[in-house]
Formats: C-alpha cells, sequence, structure tokens
C-alpha cells in the first residue's frame, strides 16, 4: 500500500491548484465537499476509512482515495497512480514532439 501524498486535509479538497477555480465550478466543488463530510461523518465507507479528494500534483488531474484513517494508507485510488503517470508521460512526449 502506498501512502497519502499531497493531501492537506483528510476528507475534503486539496487546497485549489496556484490556478484559480472557475466560478461557474464553486457550487460544484462547494456541493462535492458537503457530500465527502456526509459520506465521512456516516461512516459510509466503514469506521476505519474515509473519502479523500485531491488533486494530483504533477498532472492537476483530480484523485479520489479511500484512505485508512489510522495509518493515512490509501485503500483505493482512481485513478490508479500508474495511470496517472502514464498520461503525464503521453502529455510530456506530446510537448516534446509537437
Amino acid at each position: 500500500m502506498s501512502r497519502v501524498d499531497g493531501v492537506q486535509s483528510i476528507g475534503q479538497l486539496a487546497a485549489p491548484a496556484p490556478s484559480p477555480v472557475p466560478d461557474d465550478k464553486l457550487p460544484e466543488r462547494r456541493e462535492l465537499v458537503r457530500a465527502v463530510k456526509a459520506l465521512n461523518a456516516v461512516e459510509y465507507l466503514g469506521n476505519d476509512s474515509e473519502l479523500t479528494f485531491a488533486l494530483d500534483r504533477e498532472s492537476k488531474r483530480p484523485v479520489m482515495k479511500i484512505v485508512d484513517r489510522k495509518t493515512n494508507e490509501v485503500i483505493r485510488q482512481i485513478p490508479p497512480e500508474y495511470v496517472l503517470r502514464i498520461a503525464e508521460e503521453l502529455r510530456a512526449k506530446e510537448h516534446s514532439d509537437g
């Protein structure tokens, strides 16, 4: 299992990336934060696990993780880490070829 890296607040969205969230996306973000808090409050994933959302530092893509509350170990991640790295490699290759 891998450790959670870059998750700033368990059960909440990570701090915004350097580019601000567009105004039209703020209601969606607030709704998502409320939904995550509600799921974690009722222990929908069990009393030892919780749902987190964060932005992957390299790809800036949203990542959902189910995390062990006690150890902060990632139980499941969507998309998986290897998919994020493949996407980043493909993006870098496109920029170097183009």
